[in-house]
């Protein structure tokens, strides 16, 4: 069903609230493990139980903020004036992060376990209602595909600017002293990020709400998102997702660096085409699911992505052109699925209140985000257990072949797997472009009598299609 196109500026501003969060997040995904093991000093290994340990916290952490969100009342909604009241601590804890002490080396690991958490916590507590808020802006499905678009495309301004400015700031800032660079440095880009917060929570408003409100306890809440068959596949879907990306994010300095042997400005303009690979893919997500379902969609990129990832290893290195160009087209690939991903997640919100009568928006981003993260950790920790698994040397002046051999397999076959078993999730999905039709129409006759009539389950019959 057909809701209100919402206006450029709406958009903008939607888009405005994630590159606000990718202003700390692609530093943590592109430039962390590279800064806890060659700057900060960690060992590869301890860096990959750091990732993995905060985790266990997110499984009590984010169904709680999840369930909080949903039952916040105020005059800006349920999920928006988070946006406002969490983004002063995220982005101070996040310098924190990429701060340096010059402490013993068990007092550092202290402070890097402390100071990851807390980012963790308040990026909890910011990105729960902002990821909700996708959910509830809008009730049309390609709307929400074209607000996930100009999220992606901000997303990926903002790690342009991330990845332009980064490298080049801790330098001018720090000279010989790394440390204090990447503070002063992720200090500016901090502050950039909390402008962007402040303007999405200004432009977006919320306009979808329960048919039926509800004041259950969170057990209850847990009970009933589980009832929602949907919602389970596609946290497994996000785990899935989210992994091959940041295996190669992650594993990209050290590629570029020790396989490539480029210098640090080599990087940054290779990062950074990176991203306007991944902007150009933010926009193809739109125009390929005006044609085609998004799950169609979604499922073929995946498996061109492990052809494409797993080819890569087979590229000479030192044939720097080559690289790149393969580079910037894997980008492309690899981020059309992405505006697809987060539509798919406020898709099977609605699934899941078609299904069951209940709609739990903050509680399912919730479950999503927090396989999002484990994700994210997985991946880092992967990155930093098989680098000290093959050998790797932060401090030697060159890698061992094994080493090397690693870091490649890091950064092209690896990834290429994980996006083949994403290929394969996908085809559990069954809010396909058909069905969406269906319950949207369902919801707005439910919501439009829901003033005198008792909520019931849906009556449609509809069966969900297949991809063919």
């Amino acid at each position: 069903m057909k809701g209100a196109a919402l206006s450029f500026r709406e958009k903008l501003g939607y888009g405005m609230g994630d590159a606000g969060c990718n202003m700390i997040g692609g530093a943590i995904m592109l430039f962390l493990n590279y800064f806890y093991t060659d700057v900060f000093g960690l060992a590869p290994a301890l860096v990959g139980t750091l990732l993995l340990s905060v985790r266990v916290l997110d499984a009590v952490t984010d169904p709680i903020m999840g369930a909080i969100a949903d039952r916040t009342h105020s005059r800006w909604g349920r999920f928006r004036p988070w946006l406002l009241w969490v983004s002063v601590p995220y982005v101070l804890f996040s310098v924190l992060m990429f701060t340096t002490p010059e402490w013993s080396y068990d007092n550092k690991v202290i402070w890097a376990f402390v100071t990851y958490f807390l980012m963790s916590l308040t990026y909890t507590a910011i990105n729960i209602p902002y990821c909700s808020l996708g959910g509830v802006i809008t009730n049309d499905p390609g709307e929400r595909v074209s607000c996930q678009s100009y999220r992606f495309v901000m997303v990926g301004i903002a790690t342009l600017i991330l990845s332009l400015s980064l490298l080049p700031m801790a330098e001018w800032f720090g000279g010989d002293n790394k440390a204090r660079g990447y503070q002063m440095a992720m200090g500016v880009l901090a502050l950039i990020g909390l402008a962007m917060f402040l303007f999405c929570f200004a432009n977006v408003r919320e306009r979808i709400h329960p048919a039926t409100p509800s004041n259950d306890d969170l057990k209850q809440d847990l009970r009933d998102v589980w009832k929602n068959d949907q919602w389970v596949r596609i946290l497994l879907l996000t785990f899935c997702n989210v992994c091959p990306g940041f295996i190669r994010m992650a594993a990209t300095m050290y590629y570029v660096t020790w396989v490539m042997g480029q210098s640090t400005h080599f990087a940054t303009l290779f990062i950074s085409l990176g991203v306007i690979g991944m902007m150009f893919g933010s926009t193809l997500a739109k125009i390929l699911t005006d044609r085609w379902c998004k799950l169609k969609v979604f499922f073929w990129t995946n498996i061109a992505l492990a052809l494409f990832s797993c080819g890569f290893y087979w590229i000479d290195p030192h044939a720097t052109v080559a690289v790149v160009i393969a580079y910037f087209l894997l980008n492309i690939l690899h981020q059309i699925p992405s505006p697809l991903h987060w539509s798919l997640m406020a898709d099977v919100d609605d699934y899941g209140e078609w299904k069951t009568g209940k709609r739990i928006t903050g509680m399912s981003f919730s479950g999503n985000l927090f396989f999002l993260k484990v994700g994210l950790a997985v991946a880092g920790a992967m990155v930093g257990f098989l680098l000290s698994i093959y050998g790797y040397d932060a401090g030697a002046k060159q890698q061992t072949p094994n080493a090397i051999n690693g870091i490649m397999l890091l950064f092209t076959v690896i990834p290429g797997v994980g996006y083949l078993i994403t290929a394969g999730v996908v085809r559990l999905m069954k809010v396909d472009r058909n069905l969406m039709r269906t319950i949207q129409a369902d919801l707005a006759l439910r919501r439009a009598h829901s003033h005198h009539e008792s909520p019931i389950a849906s009556s449609a019959t509809a069966q969900p299609g297949e991809i063919k």
